[in-house]
């Protein structure tokens, strides 16, 4: 395989997935803002917050679109980009996305509808039950998706059959309840709702600052408030269970986002600042919060947290016995009747992956030496300096967000909406929740990194037999399409934010409307 197409591959995958990530967790956070909005209009029959739910419906909408325009594409992926990856574990990767598009996309698309064209055609509370199904459906199409995800870095519930020579699923229950996959969507569904607040809140700031629609405004900084302050609460807590989850299934990415080169001896500490570097094989400058890191991976102050040398020895270890796997694969194919072969494959096939990542340097990996061993058991380290600062920014961010929605409470609580400080702040800080989950992801991706599937399946051998040109012709199409398709959606969303909560709603009075005491 050349390697130029696994990066160009690996290249226009995450340019998606990043780009696809930018509309679903505001959809996330939105869809149930909406029903807690709504829920307030039924309960007090004021149809102030009937134009508040309309308002910011409005803008998931315009957002819910292009965030499945841009998932389409990334599930054509699979097939056109990764074709052997498909092959290889389609049986198990491809049922999460197959339930997800059954169970969840036709739920969410079937009441979409109805929720934006159902209000004079429904009831109250039966608008209201759509609006909840459609918030159902779209963070159920994220569980599936997540339960995809997780597998890839824990796969658990299958197994490699050398009589297809592809991986299939023994135990379903096990992937469903994957405890990787559990932790990635609770976590991740909670940061989605952190930027839904800090959309609303950002917008609704911006109101306020202009005295524009200023009882809209307070009400939804309001639901912002409490719903952001409960989110980002969420999200830190959630993040110490993902944290937990890897201390068991993905040791080194733990150690790679520590920039821990030597293991750490009970209690193990976590790395406040420091300087990683590749070359040398050590973190310079580093500065450690003593208890903190053996707190969050063990639950205890009484266990080691592994190192990346130590874990790079176990890697060699795997890929030596992946190789006797590799062995007696081949002489199966040769003769499947073959029963020491068969046995001696039993015992060594939990590591035939880590005797794949061989294939990266020689034909067969039987062939071999002591030297490429080595450089294959050094390639299952991930960037470390890339995870190490991505991790704390992401986790600054989180910190900040905590702050910004506590401000915000005791702001909305106290009346103090008007505080203009804090509205600059609250405009100013929409972009920064974005960025958090963007690197939240490339933790999770670059962290897995050399495999396609966590220990399965090495990534440069799940790419498609492509071209060069061809990767960079569907690359420069997607970013100018895409581009294209992102100035639209902001457009659209800013001609939203200008046009202002009261342009189509029945209850507008063109004389009071900036006030919005209209429909108080």
């Amino acid at each position: 395989m050349d390697l130029a197409v696994v990066d160009l591959s690996r290249l226009q995958f995450a340019l998606t997935a990043l780009y696809h990530f930018l509309f679903v967790p505001l959809t996330l956070g939105l869809s149930f803002m909406l029903v807690i909005m709504e829920a307030i209009y039924v309960m007090t029959n004021r149809p102030i917050w009937r134009t508040v739910t309309r308002f910011w419906g409005t803008l998931f909408g315009i957002n819910f679109v292009l965030g499945v325009a841009t998932g389409i594409t990334m599930e054509f992926q699979f097939g056109m980009n990764w074709s052997y990856y498909s092959h290889y574990v389609g049986d198990i990767f491809g049922a999460p996305l197959a339930i997800e598009g059954l169970m969840a996309f036709f739920l969410e698309a079937t009441f979409v509808g109805l929720m934006f064209f159902g209000w004079d055609k429904l009831s109250k509370v039966g608008h209201l039950f759509v609006t909840f199904l459609v918030a159902l459906g779209t963070n159920l199409s994220a569980l599936w998706i997540l339960i995809a995800n997780g597998w890839m870095q824990n796969p658990v519930g299958a197994a490699f059959n050398p009589d297809t020579m592809r991986m299939e699923v023994v135990d379903f229950g096990a992937v469903l309840f994957n405890p990787v996959a559990q932790a990635k969507f609770v976590h991740t569904v909670s940061a989605g709702y952190v930027i839904a607040s800090v959309f609303v809140l950002g917008v609704s700031a911006f109101y306020l600052l202009k005295g524009k629609w200023t009882g809209f405004a307070k009400r939804s900084m309001t639901v912002a408030a409490a719903f952001g302050l409960a989110s980002s609460l969420s999200v830190v807590v959630l993040g110490d269970e993902s944290g937990y989850a890897l201390t068991d299934n993905q040791k080194m990415k733990l150690a790679a986002l520590e920039a821990m080169w030597e293991t750490e001896p009970a209690p193990a500490g976590l790395a406040a600042f420091g300087i990683p570097s590749m070359a040398d094989r050590e973190t310079h400058a580093e500065i450690k919060i003593p208890y903190v890191l053996g707190l969050i991976a063990t639950r205890s102050i009484d266990r080691p947290v592994e190192g990346i040398f130590e874990l790079v020895a176990q890697a060699h270890d795997r890929i030596e016995s992946g190789v006797v796997a590799y062995g007696a694969l081949e002489t199966l194919k040769a003769n499947p009747q073959d029963v020491a072969a068969r046995a001696v494959f039993e015992e060594h096939r939990r590591d035939l992956g880590y005797g794949l990542l061989l294939k990266r340097y020689v034909a067969d990996p039987r062939q071999a030496d002591a030297a490429l061993i080595e450089k294959a058991a050094w390639d299952t380290v991930p960037n470390v300096p890339l995870m190490f600062w991505a991790f704390r920014i992401m986790a600054g961010v989180g910190l900040l967000m905590i702050a910004l929605f506590a401000t915000a409470f005791v702001l909305c609580t106290l009346r103090k909406h008007d505080t203009r400080w804090f509205l600059r702040i609250a405009v100013l800080a929409i972009p920064l929740p974005w960025i958090a989950t963007e690197l939240g992801w490339v933790l999770a991706e670059v962290g897995r990194q050399p495999w396609a599937v966590e220990g399965v399946l090495p990534t440069f051998l799940g790419a498609s037999s492509l071209t060069v040109a061809q990767l960079w012709s569907t690359i420069i199409g997607f970013t100018v399409f895409y581009g294209a398709l992102a100035v639209v959606e902001v457009g659209l969303i800013l001609h939203t934010i200008k046009k202002g909560p009261f342009a189509q709603q029945e209850e507008f009075d063109p004389q009071r409307a900036p006030g919005a005491e209209a429909v108080a």
